[in-house]
């Protein structure tokens, strides 16, 4: 299978820094699409590793590092472990969920802005905060099926998820939750809910982006079990 497609025209290809690792270069060549993808197209683009970033699709291409592994996860064979049971069980009896297209919102923009601080997710070349239009342009405008998760405590907005959809396949975009909601496990929360949407959904697989073994902020997807990772144009299967 292609890593690009007829409809996708090349916007960006130079070599940079790169955002996963330190001192090395990476090569994540920004495409977007001439046409309207459809469910399928969208499956087929998940299962060559693509990414979604706004209306922007890429997949690594970087020359020396093969670091990124995209992982995913079958929905009817995934075993939470006791730690995830334990996460889904607390914020089942606190936690509402709210399915929906994605908002943006001064109270979104402000828990996005506040969680990347607390997480130390910002990059050198990150400003200090995005406003509405740069949440907008990141999380709101898509090419493809896009749906929001909203968690709330206690009537307050507690994390938001995005949810890329396709056919048979779902990507989980980004996720991120006030700080004063960090003990909460609301990054484990809102995977363990995506997998159960996908489940009542009949949707197969879900994406979880990628696998960096060297990456802090990567490494935590290989806890879901059993999940698939794409290495060497093949999907690896791991079960421990």
């Amino acid at each position: 299978m292609p890593h690009f497609f007829p409809t996708d025209e090349i916007i960006y290809d130079d070599p940079g820094d790169c955002p996963y690792l330190p001192e090395r270069i990476c090569r994540l060549p920004l495409r977007v699409v001439r046409a309207p993808i459809s469910p399928a197209q969208w499956d087929q683009r998940l299962e060559i590793g693509t990414r979604r970033c706004g209306v922007f699709l890429y997949v690594p291409t970087c020359p020396q590092c093969s670091a990124c592994e995209a992982l995913r996860i079958d929905v009817e064979k995934f075993q939470p472990n006791r730690s995830q049971r334990r996460v889904k069980r607390r914020n089942d009896q606190a936690i509402q969920i709210s399915i929906q297209a994605p908002l943006v919102d001064e109270t979104r923009v402000r828990l996005f802005n506040e969680h990347r601080r607390v997480q130390n997710l910002l990059g050198p070349a990150d400003a200090d905060d995005i406003n509405a239009s740069g949440y907008h342009h990141f999380l709101v405008e898509s090419c493809c099926a896009t749906l929001e998760f909203a968690f709330h405590r206690a009537d307050a907005l507690a994390a938001v998820s995005i949810l890329d959809v396709g056919a048979d396949s779902a990507s989980a975009v980004y996720c991120f939750y006030g700080a004063d909601f960090r003990r909460w496990s609301l990054g484990v929360y809102s995977v363990l809910a995506q997998i159960e949407y996908c489940r009542q959904q009949g949707i197969r697989y879900l994406y979880l982006g990628f696998y960096i073994a060297g990456s802090a902020h990567m490494v935590y997807k290989a806890n879901y079990l059993p999940h698939e990772r794409l290495i060497d144009g093949r999907w690896v299967l791991f079960d421990a």
